[in-house]
């Protein structure tokens, strides 16, 4: 099975829990991704000195947003897993934000998430869950990730649970469309 056609939804005794596909590890400089096509992970970007993947990166499957990729996640793990992992999350906020590219703005959202197994972040429910000043540095990690690669990444503002799940239903929806 490719990656990119896992549920994003799990069901059963798991409802209301998502699948993160995992491209880049915590603490990383090396950016992945995905190739469909290839049915395996590349090797994207190396991330300049001093910046490093907060927590770990992926996307959930059966997504597609305006970037033209599957909606990225920010997956708030103990530990860092390998790239192509899936990670069975909850949806705890998102970051909306827009995103200017050669001078094309575009959404291009940051959900952020829980895995269902977690010690650390058990009780986080809730974006607003988190320390205010860890809130702080993911924005600021993708701000100064994106200004690194000659992007403006602008935020816009922090949504919780219920939100991001619409985000992400928006781009189940997209990617249906297309």
């Amino acid at each position: 099975m490719q990656l990119d056609s896992i549920p994003a939804f799990n069901h059963g005794a798991d409802r209301g829990t998502v699948n993160v596909v995992v491209e880049t590890p915590k603490g990383s400089r090396h950016k992945y991704k995905y190739q469909p096509t290839l049915q395996a992970m590349t090797l994207d970007k190396v991330l300049p000195q001093g910046h490093v993947f907060p927590f770990d990166f992926g996307f959930i499957p059966e997504t597609l947003c305006e970037d033209g990729d599957p909606l990225d996640v920010l997956v708030l793990l103990d530990d860092a897993v390998f790239p192509g992992c899936v990670v069975k999350c909850r949806l705890v906020g998102a970051i909306e934000a827009t995103q200017t590219v050669d001078r094309r703005t575009f959404r291009n959202d940051r959900l952020v998430a829980t895995p269902v197994r977690s010690v650390d972040f058990a009780e986080v429910r809730q974006l607003r869950d988190l320390n205010p000043g860890l809130r702080g540095q993911i924005r600021q990690f993708f701000v100064s990730y994106n200004a690194a690669q000659g992007r403006r990444f602008r935020p816009l503002r922090e949504v919780g649970a219920e939100a991001a799940r619409k985000l992400l239903e928006a781009a189940i929806r997209t990617k249906a469309g297309s």
